[in-house]
């Protein structure tokens, strides 16, 4: 066969016959009851496909982790699972295109000529003719079985994926509306854990602070949170106590009694991406973000007057107790740290 019969409806070829070998049929391409065989093999291979995505589902949510089961070379039952389940999933789909461009896909042989980097608009346009032509040749529009069962393995495949964010760790609940704050709770010095009185405190003076929960011990002097949950009850209860002159206050609605003598708090989470703030400019009462320098007004509710933030910081509600200290009366009334998805 010469080169204009591997080429139709191209160009004339520069040489007419570089000495292809002669066109040689498939089975499937002169034996419609093989082609159908062939069909059905992929199908098969993509339905085999589909199989494994559910039983990886299956294995993932019925086999636990820790289940001590015989495995193959010391592999856990999960991990095993898992992994064969997946890997046929990506096995099947890859074998069956393979088998399907093999034995039903048009097997011509397409010379491409050399073309200047920039195509013209006759060249985009063969290249969209040659795309069509190559879908024809594929056979998927005459071969539903072959286009659906892909269809559905490739779209099963997907879940694996969506069912493996589970191991992204707990979903959060509640947690990420609340913080350990609670009504009577004693504000503490960071590091040192004290209390603070009003008196304590001169206008200007800015202190980090924490709850009094995180230095307390149970009965027999362990602390009651340690290790990561200390880590993270920390992250969301960091707090920054400021006094300034009462008169300088502009509060936020519905937050006109929250101060003490012109001492406020608010979390030293900023809004942004949750870094830790504390750069405070005395005279204008302006906290500085020191990752992407959102500036918040401490005076005005702390609101955002520069940066990336999008929020003023939350501000904790403060009293004093009978013994003269400083205590919150409630927890943050809203959400501590940066937005996420189901902040309303």
């Amino acid at each position: 066969m010469s080169l204009e019969q591997h080429r139709p409806d191209r160009t004339p070829a520069p040489i007419e016959d570089p000495g292809l070998p002669e066109h040689t049929w498939r089975p499937t391409d002169v034996d419609e009851a093989k082609a159908r065989r062939a069909e059905r093999q992929v199908a098969g291979l993509f339905v085999f496909s589909m199989l494994c995505t559910v039983l990886f589902v299956v294995a993932y949510f019925t086999i636990s982790i820790g289940d001590d089961w015989e495995t193959f070379g010391g592999l856990g039952a999960s991990t095993l699972a898992l992994g064969l389940t997946f890997g046929g999933a990506l096995l099947g789909i890859g074998v069956g295109i393979i088998q399907w461009a093999r034995k039903l896909m048009a097997d011509n042989e397409i010379v491409e000529m050399r073309h200047p980097a920039a195509s013209s608009a006759e060249d985009r346009e063969a290249t969209l003719d040659a795309l069509d032509q190559g879908l024809q040749e594929s056979g998927i529009a005459r071969r539903p079985l072959i286009r659906n069962t892909l269809i559905g393995a490739v779209g099963l495949l997907g879940i694996p994926a969506v069912v493996g964010l589970r191991d992204l760790g707990p979903l959060p609940g509640d947690k990420l509306f609340s913080t350990i704050w609670e009504e009577g709770m004693l504000l503490a010095r960071d590091v040192v854990g004290t209390p603070i009185r009003p008196s304590d405190m001169e206008i200007g003076d800015l202190i980090n602070g924490q709850p009094i929960a995180l230095f307390e011990t149970d009965e027999e002097g362990e602390p009651i949170y340690e290790g990561e949950d200390l880590l993270v009850n920390k992250a969301k209860a960091s707090i920054v106590i400021v006094r300034m002159d009462p008169e300088d206050n502009n509060p936020a609605p519905g937050a006109e009694n929250w101060a003490v003598d012109g001492i406020l708090c608010f979390s030293k989470i900023c809004t942004h991406v949750g870094c830790p703030i504390n750069l405070y400019a005395r005279k204008t009462h302006h906290l500085l973000c020191p990752c992407h320098q959102s500036t918040f007004d401490l005076s005005d509710g702390a609101k955002v007057v520069f940066g990336p933030a999008a929020r003023p910081l939350p501000q904790l509600p403060l009293g004093v107790n009978e013994d003269g200290y400083l205590v919150a009366r409630s927890d943050f009334r809203e959400p501590v740290g940066p937005s996420f998805w189901e902040r309303g």
